[in-house]
């Protein structure tokens, strides 16, 4: 079996989670198991070896979980995107809409530098209002976004088309 459908396999579809009509995708049993947290990796880190990424933004809170993993296969940094108020310093703000109401998102001020080669990464691209507002944290950064990563893209939501470098989008699997 190769790896996609191997890890597709492990991941739960939970209806009516965290509201009715939700599908949500449960990437618990990946996380559980070494062998499949290990491909999980292995699949996201492949497109961006090479290209000199010098930070990992990883999104509050499932994409916390792989984004340091990443980081350090890539040899870079990691910086959280956190819910609002949870972060200590001085932030970026940006509030957006998500397929169940909205939220709010901060990153710190200092932690992405012009120079900086950055890969966002999340668990899931569903309608694309999480990754939107990560993508103008980065560039109010100045950072260069040379990619976002996901473990999921919910095809039929078609969140990549809210983005501004959906060029650069990078899923491993797509339901």
């Amino acid at each position: 079996m190769n790896p996609i459908d191997t890890l597709e396999q492990a991941i739960r579809t939970v209806p009516d989670f965290p509201k009715s009509g939700i599908h949500f995708k449960d990437i618990t049993p990946i996380l559980s198991k070494m062998s499949l947290l290990k491909l999980a990796v292995e699949q996201l880190v492949l497109p961006f070896k090479g290209e000199n990424i010098t930070k990992v933004v990883g999104v509050e809170s499932r994409g916390f979980v792989m984004a340091p993993m990443i980081a350090l296969e890539l040899g870079a940094g990691f910086i959280p995107v956190r819910k609002e108020g949870k972060l200590p310093r001085q932030t970026y703000s940006v509030s957006y809409d998500l397929e169940y109401g909205s939220d709010t998102l901060e990153m710190h001020r200092d932690s992405i530098r012009p120079s900086d080669r950055v890969l966002i990464h999340d668990d899931v691209l569903a309608t694309g209002g999480t990754a939107a507002a990560v993508e103008d944290l980065v560039d109010r950064s100045a950072g260069e976004i040379v990619g976002l990563s996901f473990l999921i893209e919910i095809v039929e939501l078609e969140g990549r088309a809210k983005l501004r470098y959906k060029e650069k989008v990078r899923s491993v699997i797509q339901m």
